[in-house]
């Protein structure tokens, strides 16, 4: 799960890491009381959308007067910001955080990730922090410092010694910085973060260190042990139709395809959305129905995959094991019903109760197609689409 910038920045003050002072601001007239409530100017106005590369996009900028804050704060409000990372479609901003502006001697770079490789939590860090980090990581890979943790061990002092060592910082500012690596590990550990990420991490001519940026992810396995991370979840900046999913614990993620299809187990959905596209089609989305699936599940599934107008075929590729495959035909039968489906539909089932699954469906009466194995069924969808 994702959340806003500013939702990070009050998470970090919980954890002692130093933000900018602001808050946020739903209407331009909020954003001149915040702006008056800091006491000087200029101020900083940032759109507050799940994606990065704001800046660029034109989702953060300057104000240095109260007519500014306004005027800057209606441009940004109601705009649709687009970036490298939300596609051509863009995101559209209903809030900004207002924040003081900083007098910046040097801006840094700190992330933390879990590493499945080395089964470490890795702080990465690096001197040339700011918008261009990506071209930094392409280009100048050396410059980034990454420091390997043992999740059992937790972080060290000699961890902290050569995160501030790497970026060559002065003595003053070793101490801060120190505190606050070891400050966002806890909260990384004790949330369940599966992103932390700072761009930048800011000195100030003071010598202070302050998170200019917040952006964190949360591993949502684990948010059940983290209710209070729930209210931060904004449904706006999800895609409807994964919303509409998550009532029913179905894992499903939109795709810009037009072949819709419907899987039991992650695994073999991504190898079904090979298939299709080695057919010659594209994958509409990612469903994973699990193993555990009802009719129920099988039925409200199929009603999302058929919300997306980008369908033209669907393809139902199911291994009965846990999930019966009179199940799973119940639930088809059942959806194809109520929705009235106007597109071709491809099934293909093996395993627990595969004779009565096809009976199930041989005696609906509705237009379906079988298939004989996976590689027949996605050449089959794939033709109907095309077609």
């Amino acid at each position: 799960m994702k959340i806003h910038e500013y939702q990070a920045k009050e998470l970090f003050k919980k954890y002692d890491v130093p933000v900018p002072q602001g808050s946020v601001a739903f209407t331009a007239d909020e954003a001149v009381e915040v702006a008056g409530a800091l006491g000087g100017y200029p101020v900083v106005i940032k759109a507050q959308i799940h994606a990065g590369g704001r800046g660029k996009g034109g989702g953060v900028k300057l104000a240095q007067s109260q007519t500014e804050v306004a005027d800057v704060a209606g441009q940004i409000i109601g705009m649709n910001l687009v970036t490298h990372q939300t596609g051509a479609q863009g995101r559209p901003v209903k809030k900004v955080l207002v924040e003081q502006g900083l007098n910046i001697a040097q801006e840094l770079y700190l992330s933390i990730i879990p590493d499945r490789e080395t089964a470490k939590i890795v702080v990465m860090v690096s001197e040339a922090g700011g918008m261009d980090i990506e071209e930094v990581a392409a280009k100048t890979p050396e410059k980034i410092i990454k420091v390997g943790i043992n999740p059992l061990q937790g972080i060290q002092a000699y961890h902290c010694r050569e995160i501030a060592f790497g970026l060559n910082l002065s003595p003053a500012v070793m101490k801060p910085l120190v505190a606050m690596v070891k400050n966002l590990y806890r909260m990384f550990v004790e949330y369940d973060c599966s992103l932390l990420e700072i761009n930048p991490l800011v000195i100030t001519a003071e010598e202070s260190v302050i998170a200019l940026d917040a952006k964190i992810n949360f591993d949502d396995n684990a948010l059940f042990r983290h209710k209070d991370i729930l209210e931060y979840r904004d449904l706006d900046e999800e895609d409807p139709l994964e919303v509409e999913a998550s009532k029913f614990n179905l894992n499903y993620i939109n795709l810009d395809g037009n072949v819709g299809n419907m899987v039991n187990g992650a695994g073999l959905a991504m190898a079904t959305m090979d298939l299709i596209k080695l057919a010659g089609a594209e994958p509409a989305n990612f469903l994973d129905v699990g193993g555990g699936a009802s009719a129920e599940m099988v039925e409200n599934g199929f009603r999302i995959i058929l919300s997306d107008p980008n369908v033209k075929g669907i393809l139902i590729n199911i291994f009965g094991g846990i999930l019966r495959c009179d199940v799973l035909a119940e639930g088809v039968v059942q959806a194809a019903r109520k929705t009235g489906i106007k597109v071709p539909v491809v099934v293909r089932m093996e395993g627990t109760n595969i004779e009565e699954g096809r009976r199930i469906l041989a005696e609906s009466g509705l237009k379906l197609t079988t298939a004989t194995d996976l590689k027949d069924a996605a050449a089959r969808v794939a033709e109907m689409v095309s077609g």
